[in-house]
C-alpha cells in the first residue's frame, strides 16, 4: 500500500491558492476515477484503496489546515498501518519557481510548516515528497503570498505543472525508483 498526501488548506478561500497545489495534484489523480467519493478519515478526506501497476494506493487531503497536517498523516500511518517510506507528500515550495517540481526521498522540511508537522508526526525525515514550485513572494508577507490564488497570467503554466506533477505521482505509484524519478523530473523547467 502507498499513500499520496496532498497538503493544503480546507475551504473555498484557499481552493486555488499556492499552498493548495498538493490538493490540486490529488484532484488531478482523481479526475479519471470519476464518481469516486471521499470518506472522512484520518482528520481529512480519504479515497481508496485503488489498484495501480505498482500495487494498491490511497489518497489523502488533510483538513487540519497546513500547519497541523501531521495530525492527519500520523493518524493514517498508525491506523493503516503504513511505513513513512510508503508515503508521498505533495506540497508547495516557495524556493522553486513556478514551472519546477522536485522529488526528494528524505530531508529537512525547508521551513515548510506542513512538512515540519508531518515529519514530527511520523518521527522521521525519511518521508518521500514531491515539491511543486510556486515562486517566492515579490515583497510583502509570506503567509499572504502562499494563501493567495495564482494570477491569471500564471494559470496556463500552472495547468501544465499540474499535468506533469500528476504524471510524476502516477509514475511513483507504478513503483518507479525515486532516483529515476528525480532524474526525470527534477531537471524539468516547464516555464
Amino acid at each position: 500500500m502507498r499513500l499520496v498526501v496532498g497538503l493544503g488548506n480546507p475551504g473555498p478561500r484557499y481552493a486555488f491558492s499556492r499552498h493548495n497545489v498538493g490538493w490540486l495534484v490529488v484532484d488531478g489523480i482523481l479526475a479519471p476515477l470519476e464518481g469516486t467519493k471521499a470518506r472522512t478519515r484520518y482528520h481529512g478526506l480519504f479515497w481508496g484503496p485503488f489498484s495501480a501497476r505498482g500495487g494498491e494506493f490511497s489518497l489523502l487531503k488533510p483538513t487540519t489546515y497546513m500547519n497541523l497536517s501531521g495530525r492527519s498523516v500520523g493518524a493514517a500511518c498508525r491506523e493503516i498501518p503504513l511505513d513513512p517510506s510508503r508515503l508521498l507528500v505533495v506540497c508547495d515550495d516557495i524556493h522553486l519557481p513556478l514551472g519546477k517540481i522536485r522529488f526528494r526521498r528524505r530531508g529537512s522540511a525547508g521551513g515548510h510548516n506542513g512538512l515540519i508537522s508531518v515529519i514530527g508526526a511520523v518521527g522521521t525525515d525519511e518521508v518521500p515528497r514531491l515539491r511543486i514550485g510556486v515562486g517566492e513572494p515579490r515583497g510583502g508577507d509570506l503567509a499572504d503570498w502562499v494563501t493567495a490564488e495564482f494570477s491569471r497570467s500564471e494559470e496556463p503554466l500552472l495547468d501544465r505543472v499540474l499535468e506533469v506533477a500528476v504524471q510524476a505521482v502516477e509514475d511513483w505509484l507504478g513503483g518507479e525508483d525515486m532516483e529515476k524519478l528525480a532524474g526525470r523530473y527534477n531537471g524539468l523547467c516547464l516555464s
